[in-house]
């Protein structure tokens, strides 16, 4: 089955190929090396992900090992896949010294692999093939960058390798005593703590599995069902090729990691079909380029980085699923009512004429739909979860069993739909019946829906989540097709099997083209965490910063907001966000606790996370707009202007939940709370959205813009009022932290004030919190399980030992600083009262703009003339 990338024009296929799969299209000898080892790569990855080397005891390695494996591989494809220069013979051969190339780089790149044990028993001591191997491997990493992922990226780790070596010669502020050639090679290539870091760690052991799912659903159809979907449910919409592009694209990123080739994917079809709608070129390809761009901060598979928080926080994959869900939400929602906005002050009508129904008819559909869903979804978790408890061990074969059964009712209902058309057509678009859609491809939900199990309810690790997820999703590849052939009676199933299982061998094939500049830029990025380690730059950087904020939390943000956009433009989403978080989510938490302010470290991951995929879209360079531009055929610093602004709507939201940490569903405490905070903010969205656009039922007017705007900042940040009214903590003294962790209740968060004296001589006052785990009237051990040791002398408090890595440490607590005192939840009303004025205000603007409607009507076109 085609992907959609493959039915854009040539030139676009080349885009999304120099970008993320290679825009080398080599054959012969070359095509079928490349294909091979692309192949051996995914099935590595994926031997490496499930639970049979430890089950068979067999191909066991550790994370040095297989990292060093994964590098290797991808290095000998970048040489392959990216040419040096993108001639047209560049394109079509590989020259001999790319064979060189590729072949020292997989030996440089496997060194650590292969030399494991020799290694192991010299620790700062290399011998001289350490250092030439280290040397041409730094050389080689830096080539492969410059072609797969861009000079800029190649050219910052260079930077960064020369501020290791040019220390004592640097000014004051970043100067440091320097290292050695030999020093700095053994930091970078021959241990841990530089390119074979966290980040290619994270690549190895998370990201390629997500990577190859993706590549898999899309080979398999899910892609374009997501698209059909999208289109048979708002296609008739008023401004609803817009809507489809924002929908589809939010669907499209549960499966694809990549903003580039998820605006040509879709946008081949939803760009056309918006200009002809009437939203014009620019506006056009600004809608899909923030829809494709948002794609990677849409759970349960979001960007690579997503998978690097893990790591870098230290919680749970599906904690931070949990975290950014809401956020993803409302961006979506928002650029979805910019879109619906737009039509309004266009005047557009629908495109595709609708199924007209009676309104008791649509709302019974709809009721039934959604009810028949969640009995659905209940009554499978109760099944499954009763047949572990009945099952115990046993209980997979039960599973696999309900899966199955669920797979062939679903084939059975997609054999009774025509097939999905591999295409909307932008000349005569139809109109499909929604429900005869949803049927036509609901088994492609069983791979998702097992991720999101795997992941949410069985807490699995991601990978291992992952591989299951995979598992499911071959099988369906390899069978569908016969299946679908059988209930129809027709067809020849042993043609069939092999379309299918082209169709796996294909999606392993493009999974590991897809990985190359990701596992590239990881490594990369590693070069530059390895030197910021290596010099203490993190050190300086967090004096740096309070200079330039002089203790400003705000300014402090803005300035990271700023760092990211600018790294944005040369630098791909994922080692800008390993290089900003290495460098600035410590100093923001921090700052912020010097200030008094708890800043959850997740927070501070997500902002920089958000920012920096913001560097896909702004002008000058923002690949993501390139594509989307070249389809529209419009200029690519008008369209990224334009995405700018429809961005305004996620710029706000870092900021919000810095401040209320609500929005990322911490410190809620029930679902009734969770759908609270859930509705005010998407109405605070919807309003601030409307303030971006100028308007909301008609053309807004001053005044009526800055009640929306103080609207919006009511049920955005309701303890901003409380605050004022009454203090949100009441102290206690130091001495009683057991007796208040003990009475904590689970999920708790233990809040203190702690002083002491840094390194450097200087006198401290900061506020941190530690999250408290499962709730026990044993105070001392919880908190101990934070990673925090305390020493109690009468009324003082001393914090004895942090360990490394815990809870506490990232919190922010500190060896032989004083817990000063304790502070307690203040019994005060619920902040959550001063959402009533916000709805007040927002409802009065409503009012007044519809007593404006019948003198400006939002169903003509709309008069410029007009206030």
């Amino acid at each position: 089955m085609a992907t959609d990338i493959e039915k854009a024009p040539q030139a676009l296929q080349t885009l999304v190929a120099d970008s993320d799969t290679g825009g080398r299209s080599a054959r012969g000898l070359a095509a079928g090396v490349v294909f091979t080892v692309s192949i051996f790569w995914a099935l590595f990855q994926l031997w490496q992900a499930s639970p049979l080397p430890f089950a068979l005891r067999w191909g066991v390695l550790n994370d040095t090992e297989a990292r060093s494996i994964h590098l290797g591989l991808a290095l000998f494809l970048a040489f392959l896949a990216f040419p040096a220069w993108r001639s047209a013979n560049a394109r079509q051969q590989v020259p001999w010294f790319d064979w060189l190339l590729a072949a020292a780089a997989a030996f440089a790149g496997s060194f650590l692999f292969t030399f494991y044990q020799e290694l192991a028993t010299r620790p700062g001591q290399p011998s001289t093939l350490d250092i030439v191997t280290a040397t041409a491997g730094m050389v080689l990493l830096l080539e492969a960058t410059r072609r797969a992922v861009g000079w800029p990226m190649a050219a910052l780790a260079m930077v960064f390798i020369a501020y290791c070596l040019l220390g004592p010669w640097m000014p004051d502020v970043l100067a440091h005593k320097g290292a050695s050639f030999n020093r700095m090679l053994s930091q970078m290539w021959l241990g841990t703590e530089g390119v074979f870091g966290v980040a290619l760690g994270v690549s190895s052991s998370a990201i390629f599995v997500y990577v190859l799912f993706g590549a898999l659903l899309d080979r398999a159809g899910g892609g374009n069902y997501m698209m059909q979907v999208s289109f048979a449910a708002l296609g008739h919409l008023r401004g609803g090729p817009a809507k489809v592009a924002v929908v589809s694209s939010g669907l499209n990123g549960l499966i694809s990691g990549s903003s580039v080739s998820n605006v040509v994917s879709g946008g081949i079809f939803t760009i056309p079909l918006m200009k002809k709608a009437g939203y014009g070129g620019v506006k056009a390809a600004a809608i899909e380029t923030m829809s494709s761009v948002n794609g990677q901060i849409m759970p349960p598979v979001m960007g690579a980085a997503a998978f690097l928080m893990v790591e870098y926080v230290g919680i749970p994959y599906s904690e931070v699923c949990k975290h950014a869900f809401l956020p993803a939400i409302l961006s979506y929602i928002g650029l979805f009512y910019i879109v619906h906005l737009e039509a309004l002050k266009l005047g557009m009508e629908p495109m595709v004429k609708p199924l007209h129904r009676k309104l008791r008819d649509k709302a019974l559909r709809t009721a039934l739909g959604c009810s028949g869903t969640l009995v659905l979804v209940c009554t499978l978790y109760f099944v499954l979860e009763a047949a572990k408890a009945v099952l115990g061990d046993h209980a997979g074969w039960a599973i696999a069993a309900v899966m199955l059964l669920l797979y062939l009712v679903a084939v059975r209902m997609a054999a009774r739909e025509p097939d999905l058309p591999e295409d909307i057509d932008v000349q005569q678009p139809k109109r499909l019946d929604t429900w005869a859609t949803v049927k036509a491809g609901m088994h492609f939900l069983l791979p998702i829906g097992t991720l999101v199990w795997a992941l949410m309810v069985e807490e699995l690790s991601p990978a291992l989540a992952a591989f299951w997820a995979i598992v499911v999703l071959v099988l369906l590849m390899a069978t569908q097709h016969v299946l679908i052939a059988f209930f129809r009676r027709s067809g020849q199933p042993i043609t069939q099997l092999r379309t299918g299982l082209n169709d796996v061998v294909q999606g392993l094939n493009a999974g590991s083209r897809n990985m190359i500049g990701v596992a590239v830029a990881t490594a990369t990025a590693g070069i530059i965490v390895g030197a910021i380690s290596l010099t203490g730059l993190g050190l300086r950087m967090t004096e740096f910063v309070e200079f330039v904020a002089q203790g400003n939390v705000m300014l402090m943000l803005l300035f990271t907001a700023f760092v990211c956009l600018v790294l944005g433009l040369g630098v791909p989403t994922t080692a800008n966000y390993v290089l900003v978080a290495t460098l600035m989510a410590p100093v923001i938490v921090e700052l912020g606790a010097q200030n008094g302010l708890i800043i959850p470290l997740i927070a501070v991951h997500l902002f920089v996370f958000y920012y920096g995929l913001l560097g896909d879209v702004t002008p000058p360079v923002g690949l993501a707009t390139f594509a989307g531009a070249a389809i529209a055929q419009e200029n690519a610093i008008a369209v990224g202007i334009q995405g700018s602004l429809y961005g305004l709507r996620t710029v706000i939201l870092p900021f919000i939940w810095i401040f209320n940490p609500a929005l990322l569903l911490i410190g809620v405490d029930s679902w009734l709370e969770v759908a609270l905070v859930a509705t005010a903010s998407l109405l605070a969205m919807l309003a601030f959205t409307a303030i971006t656009m100028n308007w909301l039922r008609v053309r807004c007017k001053p005044w009526e813009l800055a009640l929306l705007a103080l609207g919006a900042f009511f049920l955005f940040r309701p303890d901003f009022f409380m605050d004022r009214v009454a203090a949100p903590y009441t102290s206690v003294p130091a001495a009683q932290i057991y007796a208040v962790a003990g009475n904590a209740p689970e999920g708790a968060r233990l809040v203190t004030v702690i002083t002491g004296m840094t390194l450097e001589g200087d006198e401290r006052t900061k506020t941190v919190a530690v999250p408290l785990g499962a709730a026990n009237a044993d105070g001392r051990k919880r908190v101990i399980d934070t990673g925090l040791q305390l020493m109690v002398l009468g009324d003082k408090v001393q914090i004895a030992a942090v360990k490394f890595g815990s809870a506490a440490r990232k919190a922010g607590f500190e060896e032989g600083f004083e817990v000063a005192e304790v502070q307690l939840p203040t019994p005060r009303p619920s902040p959550y009262w001063f959402y009533l004025p916000g709805l007040l205000l927002l409802a009065c603007v409503w009012w007044l703009q519809g007593r404006r409607m019948p003198r400006t009507s939002a169903s003509k076109p709309l008069d410029t003339r007009t206030a």
